[in-house]
């Protein structure tokens, strides 16, 4: 960068432009903005980002992020605990929470199986998965997202599980292909829900 450009202003662009999504031209504009906006609001963002970090976990039993442990959707006892989703991500829970209609409980696997990116079964929380289909669970619906990533990865997931004698399921295809959970809209994605198929 341009010497130009104090240092303090090159160390937040290069730190924004490291985020998904933004490229150095939004990064500027965030960082120019940040700099003539008022004092407090880069003060919360500043507290908001140390509070992500400092109070946020893994919860002990689904995965998803939390700061209570059990995350409150596994601590609720109206939940259907027989009945599993599995997802690859914590936004796609969230996606599935908004259609308002699933009642059972998540499994967040952190991930894909992606040999081109060396991500493998046992980086992703299926070991975990597979011990927790050994207790009362009836169903579990495979909700990884539609592609080759998601597929291998539901397809590894059918085999680990398909000795317990559980009902495996996976989300109907109106879901478009190579598209992520977190950006379909709620009535695509409830359909999908209703519309899951036996796996096997």
């Amino acid at each position: 960068m341009s010497k130009a450009i104090p240092e303090p202003v090159t160390r937040l662009i290069d730190a924004l432009s490291a985020l998904p999504g933004i490229g150095p031209k939004t990064a500027s504009r965030l960082t120019y903005f940040l700099l003539r906006a008022p004092d407090k609001l880069s003060q919360n963002l500043s507290e908001a980002l140390r509070d992500l970090k400092a109070r946020t976990r893994l919860c002990s039993v689904c995965y998803n992020i939390t700061v209570d442990d059990p995350c409150p959707i596994c601590a609720d006892e109206r939940r259907d605990k027989r009945t599993i989703a599995v997802v690859e991500e914590p936004l796609d829970a969230l996606a599935l929470e908004r259609t308002g209609v699933f009642q059972g409980v998540y499994h967040v696997l952190h991930g894909a199986i992606s040999p081109v990116q060396g991500i493998g079964p046992d980086d992703l929380k299926i070991r975990e998965l597979v011990q927790r289909a050994q207790g009362d669970v009836l169903e579990v619906i495979i909700a990884t997202n539609p592609g080759m990533e998601g597929d291998a990865t539901a397809m590894y997931i059918h085999r680990e599980l398909q000795r317990k004698g559980l009902k495996l399921t996976r989300l109907a295809r109106g879901l478009p292909t190579g598209g992520d959970l977190e950006y379909v809209d709620s009535v695509t994605l409830l359909r999908a829900l209703q519309g899951r198929n036996l796996m096997g």
